[in-house]
């Protein structure tokens, strides 16, 4: 028999969390929700799905079962303007094509958008089906689609806030490390670390280093520690007696702040903080400058 399992160890709360429990609960199934043999051509997957790969093999697996046995478990779906659109199930859904069978036994229920995106994380993170950068991925998705903060977002979602900002952070990856990230030849943890890089221009050439040379999170964090060190930013020159009186005077003359930068060659820089355009206007003033001439 094929079927996908839920973890037993995963306990979400909040309000949909206990709901999507009791979506996959192996209950009967009421008379308003009748099982119904639905054609595999009018089915697509949830659009938030945040599951971007799956198993080849697994896959092939299901659907050698499901060639056999059939499928014992239906997918639940949702109508759309166009068929239908999955809400749990997905697997067997694309097992069952590769088992060349033309329908599938489906529930049709009722959600909204928002319910969609929170049952398409949901249900993928208690099956642990999502890779790192999938995970932070969906609760992006969750933030912007539905306007939520992470506080939020670490609710509905049963994870603490630490959680869920660790794995929002794997988005602000250069684009070749998030690869490495996806593949599943770099890891969260040494991920994570290479976000502590201050030089981020070169995170891509060090996680490249890391795979290739399968150097652990520890050792990634001592190397990481040590290009900063080299990165340590210069102090900047401290100004004559001469600049910092200049620039007091200067400060007390326009009631703003002022800042000068002398050059090695006797040029330099002299700034003039404004709040607001009155504010300019009243400097421009004490500057004799009349732009309406």
């Amino acid at each position: 028999m094929a079927r996908d399992s839920k973890s037993k160890d995963n306990k979400h709360k909040g309000g949909l969390g206990r709901g999507l429990e009791a979506l996959f609960e192996d209950e009967p199934v009421s008379a308003a929700e009748e099982i119904q043999e639905l054609p595999l051509a009018e089915i697509r997957p949830n659009p938030y799905q945040p599951r971007k790969q799956f198993d080849d093999k697994a896959l092939r697996e299901l659907a050698d079962s499901i060639a056999e046995n059939g499928v014992f478990q239906p997918i639940i779906v949702r109508k759309s303007v166009n068929g239908y659109e999955i809400i749990a199930g997905e697997r067997r859904c694309r097992a069952s094509k590769l088992a060349k069978k033309t329908t599938i036994p489906a529930i049709i229920r009722k959600f909204d958008e928002s319910e969609m995106m929170e049952i398409a994380v949901l249900e993928n993170l208690q099956r642990e089906d999502l890779t790192p950068l999938e995970e932070a991925q969906a609760y992006d998705m969750l933030q912007k689609n539905l306007g939520l903060t992470q506080a939020e977002v670490s609710k509905r979602m049963g994870k603490s806030r630490p959680y869920i900002a660790n794995y929002l952070r794997l988005l602000t990856l250069p684009t070749k490390t998030k690869r490495l990230l996806q593949r599943g030849e770099l890891s969260m943890g040494q991920a994570r670390t290479l976000l502590g890089l201050k030089d981020k221009s070169k995170i891509d050439a060090l996680a490249k280093r890391v795979v290739k040379e399968a150097i652990p999170v520890r050792k990634v964090e001592a190397i990481v520690s040590q290009m900063n060190q080299k990165k340590a930013k210069k102090q900047p020159a401290k100004k004559s007696a001469f600049i910092t009186a200049s620039e007091s005077q200067l400060a007390d003359k326009f009631g703003s702040s002022v800042s000068i930068t002398a050059g090695k060659k006797g040029n330099g820089h002299l700034s003039i903080d404004f709040k607001s355009t009155e504010d300019l206007n009243r400097i421009l003033d004490l500057l004799g400058v009349n732009l309406d001439d």
